[in-house]
């Protein structure tokens, strides 16, 4: 019997709508030609230009169609001018990472041969890593509710034993399932700056406690400040990487960077039970409606959905789609026939995902 998974769509904003139809075309003709899993999707409004009509960013309902499904696809959230009273934008994506709890934020880093990157690249040599944020806490403990007076401003950030073990697990269990298939030789980086902070100095000693439980891995540090460098001279040499939330969040734009921009970076945010996925970038609202936008980070995105549910529900067709259809998108990238604008190319939203939809049935 054919397992049917519910699969709750956010459009979003701006160019959110024109990214997330192709890519939603392409998941229904990979259930379509499986007989191991079919995908049921349902569109749920939020955002910024609901927020506008209703005054509501993430209606009650929507969260509740999220919380009841079994993966959320979430496209570009957020427009410039319009933001809540304090004057922060419309998340309606950081909503759900604290009422879901998705505390691992998983941003994949890859640059094939053949990949046009900003970086001179030595010969023989790719970029396969991935980088875990913390989502939930760290510097972003106090959004929206930091103290601000005439003379000073104050944020805390917070770091829980609770939040950071499952953390740690969550990244030596990745690292485990990147060796089993090949990917890479099984190493847990964990990015800080625990000479100088007690709270990242406590952050640290978790992940040597984790650490300890996994001697077919390998375990390092890195302070913050030398890891960006590095990733810039030597990022072949990561794994995986996990680190606290506001220094994931830079360093994750940086990864980005190295693949050539945030058209092709995807991401994850994942919990014990519920996970998100969604494109780095934002709604471009400059370009919306013109049919210009990348679709590859949402597209990718979607291949790490169909990963997550595949390893979650031990559904080993789902995973190889996963694979297929991540691999099928880095294939038309680094063979640069077809791309985006902002990748140097002329091609439209429709015809790069046309691209990847032959590429994947098309012999």
């Amino acid at each position: 019997m054919t397992n049917t998974f519910q699969i709750a769509v956010f459009h979003g904003d701006g160019i959110g709508p024109e990214i997330m139809g192709p890519t939603v075309d392409i998941l229904r003709k990979m259930a379509d030609a499986s007989d191991s899993y079919d995908l049921s999707f349902q569109d749920v409004p939020a955002g910024a230009a609901h927020y506008a009509r209703t005054g509501e960013s993430l209606p009650t309902a929507s969260m509740d169609v999220a919380r009841s499904s079994d993966a959320i696809l979430l496209s570009a959230m957020g427009l410039p001018d319009v933001r809540y009273d304090d004057g922060t934008e419309i998340s309606p994506q950081i909503e759900l990472r604290k009422a879901l709890t998705l505390f691992a934020g998983v941003r994949p880093v890859t640059v094939r041969q053949g990949q046009s990157t900003p970086l001179k690249m030595p010969e023989g040599k790719e970029i396969d890593f991935v980088l875990i944020r913390e989502s939930t806490e760290g510097l972003f403990h106090t959004q929206g509710c930091g103290e601000v007076t005439k003379d000073e401003a104050r944020e805390t950030l917070l770091i829980t034993r609770d939040i950071s073990e499952k953390l740690f697990r969550f990244a030596f269990d990745l690292a485990k399932t990147r060796k089993s298939t090949g990917r890479s030789a099984g190493k847990v980086t964990c990015v800080d700056k625990a000479n100088v902070f007690r709270a990242f100095a406590f952050f640290r000693e978790m992940f040597d406690a984790e650490a300890a439980k996994h001697p077919e891995l390998a375990s390092d540090h890195a302070y913050v400040d030398a890891t960006a460098l590095w990733m810039v001279q030597k990022p072949w040499d990561f794994d995986v990487m996990v680190t606290e939330n506001m220094f994931g969040d830079i360093l994750s734009d940086l990864g980005a960077g190295l693949m050539g921009g945030l058209g092709l970076a995807p991401s994850a945010d994942i919990g014990l039970e519920h996970a998100v996925f969604q494109p780095c970038h934002g709604s471009a609202p400059d370009i919306a409606g013109q049919g210009l936008a990348n679709p590859h980070a949402m597209i990718l995105s979607a291949a790490m959905m169909l990963e997550w549910l595949g390893i979650k529900h031990d559904n080993g067709a789902m995973r190889q789609d996963g694979t297929r259809l991540r691999e099928a998108v880095e294939a038309v990238v680094a063979a640069g026939d077809v791309l985006t604008r902002d990748l140097g190319g002329s091609a439209g939203t429709s015809q790069a995902a046309a691209v990847v939809m032959d590429a994947l049935f098309v012999a």
